[in-house]
């Protein structure tokens, strides 16, 4: 069996940045402590089991910590026991932290939602969509509410059965040295559907980041420090780790087919972890479990954290709506293995969004918002239950990843002794 070493983490040795988010016991919000060992139980029996490496665990109710936990180690090639101050490459838990930068400068008047993304990137004005195998206008422009919301027309590249798709891969928009390179090669690609028809998961919060530099001024990567990692305290959140945070770095894995085991993922196959200029708002940033609760907490209260006010609550109540109607979620959603939305789960601006518990194949609740990230991290944010619970791991490709995530839903809810945000 493979040692495991969970460590809980008490009051007094909570960061400073923290300041505002204390333990407590968790009797005192509704919440059962000998029930919250089932996370703990799940995860010493997946890493025993070798769907793991390391992990850390961390759920908050009422705005109070109950359960932070680290356990295993920092990887296959690292036996050193996890850390609760761990860093983690967040993959498209990037995504909702540039959509709240985009929606800050929306605040500000820059935008409008239903603005053409070419009235500020004008790199797009003559974009092209296939059909039919020919190259023509798209019948509208795609707009910065679709960026938002993944129904923009844009792909990712994952499938090669298209044309479209294929252009993508061959495309080398990840090798590019920035964003202003990053949307030349991407503008250049046709659209691979008609913006504002379907759901369907793609590059667009790249484009989104490039859009906060445009009318920002600045790099993505000095606003999000400027205007939300440094007013939050969100201190170990990076596009590129300082040297002298690299050991606190946890090791990415993958599934090793041939081998029907995880190992250990080269590292040409990750993004580096520093020197970085590519700042991709879609999946680029390094974080912390401290540091993303600190972002869902100030979302959890409505746009502010410990005195700092980011976005204002009815934003942020508009964020989490659903912004898809039936007919475009339905007409993208499992058409291909990117499609990332569950049955009773829709998609706000930046979050998917829980529309119908009873549909969604695990205990959950009405209007709970949330994502994840690529290598089985995942976060969520429930109202209902005035709820935060984040699971930060490194494994790209997980033949467990839904099995994992749900499992830290069960335990999670199973531990709750009262119900309602009251």
């Amino acid at each position: 069996m493979k040692s495991i070493c969970v460590v809980l983490l008490s009051l007094a040795m909570l960061p400073l940045s923290a300041a505002e988010l204390q333990m407590v016991d968790p009797e005192d919000v509704g919440v059962s402590s000998e029930r919250l060992g089932k996370i703990t139980e799940f995860v010493r029996r997946d890493i025993d089991a070798g769907k793991m490496a390391g992990v850390v665990t961390m759920v908050a109710r009422h705005g109070k910590i109950v359960h932070l936990e680290a356990a295993g180690s920092y990887g296959l090639d690292n036996d050193k026991p996890m850390d609760t101050d761990a860093l983690f490459r967040i993959y498209s838990m990037t995504k909702p932290i540039t959509t709240v930068a985009a929606m800050m400068l929306y605040e500000e008047g820059r935008f409008q939602l239903g603005d053409a993304v070419s009235k500020y990137l004008p790199e797009f004005e003559n974009q092209k969509i296939m059909r039919n195998g020919e190259l023509v206008a798209p019948k509208s422009p795609m707009t910065i509410e679709q960026l938002m919301s993944h129904s923009a027309g844009l792909t990712y590249g994952f499938e090669g059965d298209h044309a479209v798709e294929t252009a993508y891969q061959e495309s080398g928009l990840s090798d590019s040295k920035d964003l202003d390179e990053y949307i030349d090669k991407l503008s250049a690609l046709p659209l691979r559907f008609e913006p504002g028809t379907r759901y369907h998961y793609s590059v667009a919060t790249d484009v989104l980041g490039a859009l906060v530099e445009r009318l920002s001024g600045m790099t993505l990567e000095e606003y999000f420090e400027k205007r939300i990692f440094t007013p939050l305290g969100m201190n170990d959140t990076f596009f590129s780790v300082p040297k002298d945070k690299m050991h606190r770095l946890a090791s990415n894995h993958y599934w090793n087919v041939d081998e029907n085991r995880m190992a250990v993922l080269p590292a040409d196959y990750s993004r580096p972890p520093t020197g970085v200029t590519l700042f991709s708002g879609g999946g680029g940033l390094i974080s912390t479990a401290m540091d993303y609760m600190i972002f869902c907490e100030m979302l959890r209260n409505g746009g502010s954290y410990n005195g700092t006010r980011i976005l204002g609550p009815k934003t942020v109540q508009f964020m989490t709506l659903n912004h898809l109607t039936d007919e475009v979620r339905n007409e993208g959603v499992g058409e291909y293995p990117g499609s990332h939305l569950y049955a009773g789960q829709s998609f706000g601006l930046g979050f998917g969004v829980i529309t119908n518990p009873g549909l969604t194949g695990v205990i959950s609740s009405k209007g709970a918002y949330s994502w994840g990230g690529a290598a089985n991290t995942k976060f969520w944010i429930d109202p209902e239950e005035d709820l935060v619970a984040i699971l930060m791991t490194q494994f790209l490709g997980s033949p467990w990843s839904d099995e994992t995530r749900f499992n830290m839903k069960i335990a999670t809810y199973q531990a709750l002794d009262e119900l309602g945000a009251d």
